[in-house]
């Protein structure tokens, strides 16, 4: 069993600026503290999961300006003060599960105007109050569960009219008056008023569908009315510690059909004044438990004894032998099955063709929320088959292994899936598929199952092999982690929240390595791109043929591959670790479509077949600017080159800020994702770590955890974690300082834009200028080296803009060449006959030289810099 950590979390208020954040998962993860305020901030929120801590304080109201979200679930925690009334804006809000805090107050009436919602879960908590008649208006509603609370007054008989509610719990809420006319709910199923003061009749309508009423302990009277008698779904009727009277016709029943041999039926009337008993051949059937203990007509023997014996148990926990509830455990082959690695292999997996076999499954703590139903016996399959279903998987993969009622009442169960009758294991794309489906609620829900929630997801053999931690709790000391530190490193600490939580409970699953099996092709396709065949990726690499590897980065190795009609592509290959979910890599191939600019590279197509993720972009025969800016480059750039060059790449950024739609910060511009063509036109590339930007009022900025490449990270983003363009100009601004000086960004313990900015005080640029790049203009030389150190400043709001950057490097180039434009021509060389006089340095040569290579100088102020 896996140990409870003693470390505590906390939510930073920095988490409000994750702007773009879609899904904050962190229910059960030991947070302690309050919800902060800016959280509210979080305007593209769906989904805000914070059930299963040990949170403290009030519900911020700015919780109300949540506009997008869909799934409120703070169940579970120990939040106090009222529900606050801004939660009326919450109008796209279809479940909210605030159940098991501490909240006070009454119920605001405000929340009838949330018309998206299906859920309202507000059981054991303080409130107090009359129930607002307000809460009617939800027409969308199936469950309103608020037991346990203090409640005054009676139950408004409009929340009898609500058109799709199938469950109406009250329990212990201490209401008064009467029970409405219910024949209005034609989808209710579970009706649980117990435990209060209601008083007068039972009603005498009631909807058909209905399978559970629990009427117990109020003060109800009357006879039984005879629409007790027809329904013909009823599974559990609990009228017991009433003032009911009259006779008990359990005759009746069989003769409206009501009792069949494949239905439970519990009938508990005990503790009434019942004086009269006429059953007919109901007591010889099996599947029928019938209880009238504490009534006269036990007390006088008007009854037989079998059905006055006392009984003050839960129904709820009525057991069944696993065999039972199995729908697919009918082999008896468990002895061939081998246990030795996992005790958990199914025996006997039952196969559409009646062959068994033995098979690896996952392990899921899956619990219900607010079932429509009290017993769990007649839903098994009905509920393997929902699950199935919503898995896409067939009927015999689901197997509901035990499951236990609890508080609430809510249902947890274990839950084994198995892989596809073709395989003994899933692949690691179905594990990842399947885990994202049940962590991130995307498994719809159902009126009789409910809410649910995901209580782990355990992988044990095959599926942790070749994983480099144990994937248990106690594998972390309680002392790695004392709490999460409120402040601007708020997104890092998330990331490792993340990470942790994954490590402590799906720890087996990720990092997982094995060679997966085929998978079945997506039918998906990307508008402007090709859909390439693995088959025709292994054709166009001669088999990925080391001879026709061109490079590797992060995401795997580029190959340099010739399609089936003659063209020249770059193929990326993912790395297994580098592998997307589905949905992820077909959004980036989707965004990298319509992007469109000559100075960007152009994504041709992708491969995702056999397992495999590829990207096929067009080939640059000129490869990379840093392969160019090295010594023994045998083609070194002269300085009208580098200036075209970099004019290409910012107009390329400028496209990726301002035109793309929606825009990008690319994130990692260095030198080694410009690529040259043959005519070393420059095109950026790798937009593999680019980030969507903000649109609208959303500041400007992306919060996300700092990647990029160490020297040409932007020093503010790398402290705030807030990605802005002035990011990408930051990047840019040390590749002109690359292009200018030949140097790399870090080289022994030296930073580049350090190096120049001394050199630069020190009026020495000229020592660490690249001297292969001769000659050049003094007056062009100025203005670039200016623009460089300004976007390289500190200071986010110092630097310029890429707009500002691209129109002061076509000033720079039409300084050099009149009339000339940069985009029009293909290759540039300097000329004497470019000159122009000098404005503004202090040299006394319109045209400078340098045969010094950013080392020797003898000032003592710059450290000795060497070029690549």
């Amino acid at each position: 069993m896996a140990q409870t950590t003693s470390w505590n979390w906390i939510i930073a208020p920095d988490v409000g600026n994750l702007t773009k954040l879609a899904v904050l998962n962190l229910m059960h993860n030991n947070i302690t503290g309050s919800i902060p305020p800016e959280v509210g901030n979080l305007s593209n929120l769906s989904k805000l999961l914070l059930n299963g801590n040990k949170l403290t304080g009030q519900l911020p109201p700015e919780l109300g300006y949540l506009s997008e979200l869909e799934l409120l679930q703070i169940d579970e925690n120990n939040i106090s003060g009222p529900i606050p009334s801004t939660f009326q804006s919450l109008n796209k809000t279809r479940h909210f599960h605030m159940n098991n805090n501490s909240l006070n107050g009454s119920i605001p009436p405000e929340l009838g105007r949330l018309g998206s919602l299906i859920h309202l879960l507000l059981d054991n908590n303080d409130l107090s109050g009359e129930l607002p008649p307000e809460l009617s208006n939800i027409s969308t509603l199936y469950v309103m569960q608020l037991d346990n609370n203090y409640f005054s007054g009676s139950i408004p008989p409009s929340y009898f009219t609500i058109p799709e509610l199938a469950k109406l719990s009250f329990r212990n809420c201490n209401l008064t008056g009467s029970i409405p006319d219910l024949s209005s709910l034609n989808e209710l199923k579970y009706l649980d008023l117990s435990r209060n003061n209601l008083s007068g009749q039972l009603p005498s309508k009631i909807p058909e569908s209905i399978t559970t009423i629990d009427l117990s302990y109020n003060q109800l009277n009357g006879v039984i009315p005879e629409a007790f008698y027809s329904l013909t779904s009823l599974e559990l009727l609990i009228l017991r510690n009433n003032l009911l009277d009259g006779n008990f016709t359990g005759s009746e029943l069989q003769h409206n059909g009501f009792i069949n041999a494949s239905s439970l039926l519990i009938l508990d009337i005990q503790h009434n004044n019942i004086t009269g008993f006429t059953t007919g051949a109901l007591l010889q059937l099996s599947n029928v438990t019938l209880r009238l203990f504490g009534n006269p007509v036990c007390s006088e023997s008007l009854a037989p004894q079998s059905v006055c014996t006392d009984f003050s148990g839960s129904y709820s926990n009525i057991s069944f032998p696993e065999t039972v509830i199995s729908l697919s455990n009918d082999c008896s082959s468990a002895n061939t099955c081998d246990t030795s690695r996992n005790s958990e292999v199914l025996y006997g997996l039952l196969l559409h063709s009646g062959a068994c076999q033995c098979a690896y499954p996952l392990i899921v703590g899956y619990r219900l929320q607010s079932p429509a139903f009290a017993i769990f016996q007649p839903y098994v399959d009905q509920f393997q088959k929902y699950l199935s279903n919503k898995l896409e998987f067939d009927i015999y993969q689901v197997n509901v292994s035990s499951f236990k009622w609890q508080p609430g009442p809510r249902l947890a169960m274990k839950l084994k899936l198995f892989p596809n009758k073709s395989t003994k294991q899933f692949t690691q794309a179905e594990v990842d598929k399947i885990y994202t489906k049940f962590a991130t609620s995307d498994i719809d829900y159902d009126e009789v199952f409910g809410p649910y929630e995901l209580l782990y997801f355990s992988l044990g053999f095959p599926y942790n092999v070749s994983r480099p931690f144990s994937g248990r709790r106690k594998s972390l000391s309680s002392g790695v982690i004392a709490g999460i530190v409120v402040g601007s490193v708020i997104f890092i600490i998330l990331l490792a929240m993340a990470a942790m939580h994954i490590i402590t409970k799906y720890g087996a699953y990720y990092g997982a390595i094995y060679k997966a099996a085929p998978r079945q092709k997506k039918c998906i396709k990307v508008a402007g791109v090709k859909d390439f065949t693995f088959k025709e990726m292994i054709k166009a690499t001669n088999n990925f043929d080391k001879s026709t590897q061109v490079g590797q980065g992060g995401y795997g190795k580029v190959y340099k591959g010739i399609l089936a009609d003659g063209t020249v592509v770059a193929i990326k290959r993912a790395e297994k670790e580098s592998l997307q979910g589905d949905k992820a890599f077909y959004t980036e191939i989707e965004m990298l479509s319509r992007v469109h600019h000559r100075n960007l590279v152009s994504l041709i197509g992708y491969c995702d077949d056999e397992c495999e993720q590829m990207l096929v972009y067009e080939f640059m025969e000129g490869g990379t600017l840093h392969d160019h800016l090295k010594l023994n480059s045998k083609q070194p750039l002269d300085f009208s080159t580098r200036v075209q060059i970099a004019l290409g790449s910012a107009k390329g950024i400028l496209y990726l800020h301002t035109e793309a739609d929606p825009p990008i910060f690319h994130r990692d511009i260095k030198s080694s994702n410009i690529l040259l063509d043959a005519n070393r036109r420059a095109k950026v590339a790798d937009f593999g770590l680019s980030k969507l930007a903000p649109t609208g009022d959303e500041g400007g900025y992306v919060s996300t955890v700092v990647k990029g490449t160490p020297g040409y990270l932007d020093p503010e983003y790398f402290l705030t974690q807030k990605l802005t363009d002035k990011s990408d100009v930051y990047s840019f601004g040390v590749v002109l300082l690359e292009l200018l000086t030949g140097m790399q960004p870090i080289t022994g313990g030296k930073n580049l834009v350090r190096e120049v900015n001394l050199a630069h005080k020190a009026g020495m640029l000229l020592s660490i200028v690249d001297h292969r790049m001769s000659p050049y203009l003094a007056d062009s030389l100025q203005p670039l080296v200016h623009l460089a150190i300004s976007c390289c400043k500190d200071e986010a709001d110092s630097r310029p803009s890429m707009a500002e950057a691209v129109q002061e490097l076509e000033s720079i180039w039409q300084q050099m060449h009149p009339g000339q434009s940069a985009t029009t021509s293909e290759t540039f060389t300097s000329t004497v006959s470019d000159a122009k006089s000098n404005k503004g340095l202090t040299y006394n040569y319109p045209y400078i030289s340098s045969d010094i290579e950013g080392v020797g100088l003898v000032s003592g102020i710059v450290p000795d810099v060497g070029p690549r």
